[in-house]
């Protein structure tokens, strides 16, 4: 029996904030061990979709930036790596579709890498595909192991200074 392909609406996921932000104290469990402790805000999916609009051609930001943004737009301590990385997944995935359809002016999702450099594999058309389009804006792309970096990516970055 064939499998029936679910069409995912990107648009929609990105748009549905579910009540977000929330708020949380980390306490003293695994999550402070891992994340640090203290007030931390869970974001609203189109909060990330719109710090990562703010990255200018030639630049870049990480996932840890743009959780150090949201920390300090909601005066909390750290904002959830989680759902932070999810909600930049999505806001990937809802900017590949409206370029689908012809929308010029979308989501820079491919310049927001992972905290060590690395491109996100998983955002649309992977790794290959977000190599060539930083290429295309400047960015030199390494490769270690299978993993692609950008190289120097510390020096391009915007960081917390989104607003």
């Amino acid at each position: 029996m064939p499998v029936k392909k679910v069409s995912v609406n990107w648009t929609a996921k990105l748009h549905d904030s579910k009540d977000l932000p929330k708020y949380g104290d980390s306490g003293d469990g695994k999550f402070s061990k891992k994340f640090g402790g203290g007030r931390f805000v869970i974001p609203a999916p189109i909060e990330v979709d719109a710090l990562m609009k703010k990255v200018p051609k030639g630049r870049l930001t990480t996932i840890n930036d743009l959780r150090a943004a949201l920390s300090k737009k909601h005066k909390t301590d750290f904002a959830c790596p989680i759902t932070t990385g999810i909600f930049s997944w999505i806001a990937a995935h809802a900017a590949d579709k409206m370029a689908r359809q012809g929308r010029k002016r979308i989501t820079p999702y491919w310049r927001t890498l992972k905290s060590d450099g690395q491109i996100n594999p998983k955002y649309p058309g992977g790794a290959e595909a977000i190599r060539e389009k930083l290429e295309a804006e400047g960015h030199s792309v390494i490769q270690k192991g299978k993993r692609l970096l950008v190289k120097d990516f510390e020096k391009k970055t915007v960081g917390p200074k989104l607003k």
